[in-house]
């Protein structure tokens, strides 16, 4: 019977030998992981305006009528994200909160402003819909296609002097962050900071 149970305790500890060595195994191999996959930025177009260059003047109108000007020297000194979206994109719905952060959280440097093109009516009901009357909001085709917006939610981040420092296609608040992060660093994009990080 004693050696029955001596050889069972010692076949136990052998097993949960093996099982601490299997979880070391593969916690080696997640930190490996994590260190190969580098984080996502905002999905950059490959042409068109660049990052660094200054981009035209828009002076546009508000859908609630009040005169907006995109690009050149701020008026109050702080950056601006353009945050192109569309009423029927499910996506930019799931961004308005974490925008809505940001608007209070960054309010000392940042301004954000909603702009789209189509049917103005069906933009004006979505505000509506959406609580989002007191936010800046413009209808311009010729924007987007400025900042070659070719898929929705797309943002563009400039700089207090009309200067675009980062744009690109954001689908989650990582996305948006990238775009902060990539002024602050003074890179396009944080695929080129990591790049620059890695040839250093």
């Amino acid at each position: 019977m004693e050696t029955t149970l001596a050889i069972s305790n010692l076949m136990l500890w052998v097993l949960v030998l093996v099982l601490a060595a299997m979880v070391f195994a593969l916690v080696r191999q997640i930190g490996i992981l994590y260190e190969r996959v580098a984080p996502a930025g905002a999905l950059m177009a490959g042409s068109g305006l660049k990052t660094g260059e200054e981009i035209p003047v828009f002076d546009l109108e508000t859908l609630d009528g009040r005169a907006i000007r995109i690009g050149g020297k701020s008026s109050n000194g702080k950056s601006t994200l353009l945050f192109f979206l569309s009423p029927t994109c499910p996506v930019c719905k799931t961004l308005i909160p974490i925008l809505t952060a940001m608007r209070k959280s960054e309010a000392n440097w940042l301004e954000i402003v909603f702009a789209s093109d189509g049917d103005e009516q069906e933009h004006r009901q979505w505000l509506q819909e959406c609580k989002l009357e007191s936010w800046p909001y413009i209808l311009s085709q010729q924007l987007g296609m400025t900042m070659l917006v070719a898929q929705l939610p797309f943002a563009a981040l400039i700089d207090e002097n009309g200067i675009l420092c980062a744009r690109g296609l954001v689908n989650t608040r990582e996305h948006i962050e990238s775009l902060f992060e990539a002024r602050e660093q003074g890179v396009a994009s944080i695929q080129e900071y990591l790049q620059k990080q890695q040839q250093s």
